[in-house]
């Protein structure tokens, strides 16, 4: 599949369509909001953190989906094969959260009643601190965790949908090095050897899709190891995300699937070993579920059904001339089917 590079520039043209789809290395295209010009109610913008190790973990999201926002978090305790999690939301956004129209500057805020968040930049550091209560009735939650870029290298797409002036802008931001804790039932969980990933998005999606992402970020032999694989965010035989990390190396990978078990009925079976492969066999990995998490919403104008789960990758990777062989590191895969 032959990929373009994108250039530095605008984003979008005077119609609102991308003016180029493509991938890059680094946030090349310039995004503002006020260059959309489909229906302001079908405009998505996110930050999404994930931080962990193979004990604990945390992710947090900050969205604004135009009819709702929306604040997330949920804690993963690995040795237990458990999660909680907390969300609050307010309908009709419409932008009032004002996420930072790059992921290089600016500080994206949640703050409510409940919700006292924020994701700021501090020179080349990105600092995530925050409370938040009754993530469990009478249990608060309190972070401040630390994250620095181990390379200068991103996964970065803009894809069209077949649709005119809808598209997706999307960076992520594999093996990001993490120091910080979170306070949680009166445990300080402490990270000292974890590592996140940063996923980055601005976009006009149609009403329905079903996208597939799967992340790596961890530690293998003295080296960083991560990796991107995904699709259904629009017309990926335009621009597609699949890339993988190598300390401070990245190389793009063509197409992947997702092979997950499912039973007699078409039932998709979350829980048993997948599979990841490619079709010019750069990509050959089974995944070994640890957690299988349960999100979404089912509302009169909007439905969502999430399977995100945690668990161990082991196989191989092809980049270059190279053979990468992954042995038990923590990542996850997910399967989100969207109207919204």
């Amino acid at each position: 599949m032959e990929q373009h590079l994108l250039s530095p520039g605008l984003l979008l043209d005077e119609d609102g369509n991308l003016k180029e789809a493509g991938y890059a290395f680094d946030l090349v295209k310039e995004y503002h909001r006020k260059d959309i010009k489909a229906s302001g109610f079908r405009i998505k913008e996110w930050d999404y953190y994930y931080i962990g190790d193979h004990k604990r973990a945390i992710a947090l999201t900050i969205d604004d989906n135009s009819y709702m926002d929306l604040f997330c978090v949920t804690l993963f305790d690995y040795e237990k094969k458990t999660y909680v999690e907390k969300s609050y939301m307010h309908a009709f956004s419409m932008g009032k959260r004002n996420l930072p129209e790059s992921s290089k500057e600016g500080d994206t805020v949640y703050q409510d009643k409940n919700v006292d968040v924020h994701f700021v930049h501090e020179g080349d550091i990105r600092h995530l601190f925050g409370t938040v209560k009754d993530v469990e009735k009478g249990f608060d939650l309190k972070f401040d965790l630390k994250l620095a870029q181990t390379t200068d290298k991103s996964m970065v797409i803009a894809t069209p949908f077949l649709k005119k002036k809808h598209f997706y802008y999307n960076q992520k931001i594999n093996n990001l090095k993490a120091e910080g804790f979170f306070e949680y039932r009166g445990e300080r969980v402490v990270f000292s050897s974890a590592y996140g990933v940063l996923d980055w998005g601005r976009g006009v999606w149609t009403r329905k899709n079903t996208w597939y992402w799967a992340s790596l970020n961890d530690y293998q032999d003295g080296h960083t190891i991560g990796f991107n694989l995904g699709y259904g965010f629009g017309d990926t035989s335009k621009a597609s995300e699949n890339m993988f990390f190598f300390d401070e190396e990245a190389y793009k990978l063509d197409d992947v699937k997702f092979e997950i078990p499912q039973d007699e009925k078409g039932e998709y079976l979350y829980e048993k070993d997948w599979k990841f492969t490619s079709s010019d066999g750069s990509i050959d990995l089974t995944f070994h579920p640890l957690i299988v998490r349960k999100g979404g919403a089912n509302a009169v104008i909007i439905k969502s059904i999430q399977r995100q789960v945690f668990g161990l990758y082991s196989g191989t990777i092809k980049a270059g001339d190279k053979v990468f062989e992954l042995h038990d590191l923590l990542g996850f895969a997910e399967r989100v089917y969207n109207c919204w």
